[in-house]
């Protein structure tokens, strides 16, 4: 039977007002929505590329033979393919661009250029008063697409000619910019709504660009909202004014990411700084002694070490880095990957295992970039102290009944679960999973193994114990993968007191 969709698991569990059931679907739903998000991201950036041919032919054939009313038109629809893929690219972006202190005037003007450009703004009268001594922490780039994604918005809300300004001030120590048109105004039933996504009064609008406008914001840590209309100190006053305010320049800056790579080869460490530098402070270290002397008086986000160190390993690094912070997130790099050392990197919450050499550094530049912005764990559950309960997903009844009997031995209570379809309950003691657990085969069994323990610990046993399958349940989060133990009982529930922190009464 086919598993249902998370958002279809939600709805069932609200209709039966099932609250455990709901929040694990929850879960789940918003696990797909990342995962939806970022393909969204890489298929619209890949878009770019034919839509920047199209425009340079069409540019071409606008020099050779006259900017003609139809060319005029298709340079228009193409500029505004490119702002729509733009958009979404921003909004399916959740990776922090770089900021730096900079006059916040160079990406208004930019803005302006480009607005002027474009075909569609000849009727429009466009003023700007930006001196160059208003600074900010900001990235260029993002600010010129805010100002441009308000410059069109004022222009798509007027039919004909109309006037649209720019000004830049402070209210305070506050840098802020402000946008205002003469045109027909928001209504107010769509005040309160407009930065949300798809929210428009306008019929030529995706209902995007303010949305973008908000995350950029929010990125730069500034406020956007709708501004009364004496705040242009204008005659007639504007319609509608949107100001968008940052902080104070002589405000503390925001903490950079740190990032400590740990490798005896210097070409490594180099690659990383190369790689990563323009993003976060890369901290290097030779030895694991010496990044431990560097983590007892600095506080890192990620630590990316070889396995293979002189001295201290980097499994022992991860050991004495996580009892200086049990937060403390690592991933291990090796040349020489074993299944052993792949199961005590799980046993330590190692979050990844790269191996050396890479296939593509694009592929650790993104996972690098999760294990610095991934958000703080949510503390794990406490299970009630009646609750003796293991989720068991096993459908194969022989072993179902050893992992039982291995769960005894613990004063454990096994839940044997045969389906797909489960009903959620309190937070269990662990979850035991089944590699082979054929309703959801492998990684779908490891998805429906982390959602059932609901942040309790998981254990992933396989029929054939495998690098793939040790990897899959490391990346899942499992705290260990042992192979089936059929033969001996006392060994499984030796390890699976290891795991769940129980030993035999």
């Amino acid at each position: 039977m086919e598993t249902p969709s998370p958002l279809a698991q939600l709805l069932q569990a609200l209709e039966a007002g099932d609250l455990p059931a709901a929040r694990l679907a929850a879960v789940a739903l918003q696990r797909a929505n990342a995962h939806t998000h970022q393909v969204a991201a890489e298929v619209l950036h890949e878009l770019r590329q034919p839509l920047l041919g199209a425009k340079a032919y069409a540019q071409l054939l606008a020099e050779e033979g006259g900017s003609s009313g139809p060319l005029k038109l298709l340079l228009a629809q193409v500029e505004r393919m490119e702002q729509i893929v733009s958009d979404f690219i921003r909004l399916a972006s959740e990776r922090p661009a770089p900021q730096q202190k900079q006059s916040l005037a160079a990406p208004i003007w930019a803005a302006a250029k480009v607005f002027s450009v474009n075909p569609d703004s000849a009727r429009i009268s466009l003023e700007v008063e930006a001196p160059e001594d208003i600074t900010i922490l900001g990235n260029a780039r993002l600010i010129e697409q805010l100002t441009l994604n308000l410059l069109n918005n004022a222009r798509d809300a007027m039919a004909g000619r109309g006037r649209v300004k720019v000004r830049l001030a402070h209210e305070g120590a506050s840098p802020a910019l402000y946008v205002a048109d003469w045109g027909p105004g928001i209504p107010q039933e769509l005040r309160a709504r407009i930065f949300e996504p798809y929210v428009t009064a306008n019929k030529r609008g995706t209902g995007l660009g303010l949305a973008v406008c908000r995350r950029i914001a929010h990125e730069h840590h500034a406020q956007i909202t709708l501004a009364p209309p004496s705040a242009m100190h204008e005659v007639p006053p504007p319609a509608t004014v949107f100001r968008v305010l940052f902080p104070p320049t002589d405000a503390p800056l925001p903490q950079r990411k740190r990032l400590l790579v740990v490798d005896d080869e210097g070409i490594i460490r180099m690659v990383f700084k190369d790689l990563m530098d323009k993003e976060c402070e890369v901290i290097e270290a030779a030895t694991g002694e010496a990044a431990l002397e560097l983590l007892r008086s600095t506080p890192v986000d990620l630590i990316v070490t070889d396995k293979n160190l002189p001295g201290i390993s980097g499994l022992e690094l991860a050991q004495h880095a996580r009892r200086l912070n049990p937060a403390s997130r690592v991933i291990l790099m090796t040349g020489y990957p074993s299944l052993v050392t792949t199961q005590q990197a799980l046993q330590l919450g190692v979050v990844d295992y790269l191996l050396k050499p890479f296939d593509d550094i694009r592929q650790v530049r993104t996972l690098l970039r999760q294990g610095l912005y991934a958000p703080p764990a949510a503390p794990a559950p406490v299970p009630s102290p009646t609750t003796r309960r293991v989720d068991v997903l096993e459908d194969n009844p022989a072993t179902a009944r050893q992992i039982s009997e291995a769960l005894a031995l613990l004063g454990l209570e096994a839940r044997i679960i045969v389906s797909a379809e489960m009903a959620a309950l309190e937070p269990p003691v662990g979850v035991v999973v089944s590699w082979d657990f054929a309703p959801a085969y492998g990684k779908k069994a490891l998805e429906l193994g982390r959602a059932l323990s609901q942040g309790t610990p998981f254990v992933v046993l396989a029929e054939h114990l495998t690098m793939e399958t040790a990897l899959a349940s490391l990346r899942a989060g499992a705290s260990a993968c042992l192979p089936k133990l059929l033969s001996d009982t006392t060994a499984l529930s030796r390890e699976l007191g290891l795991a769940f922190k129980k030993s035999a009464p």
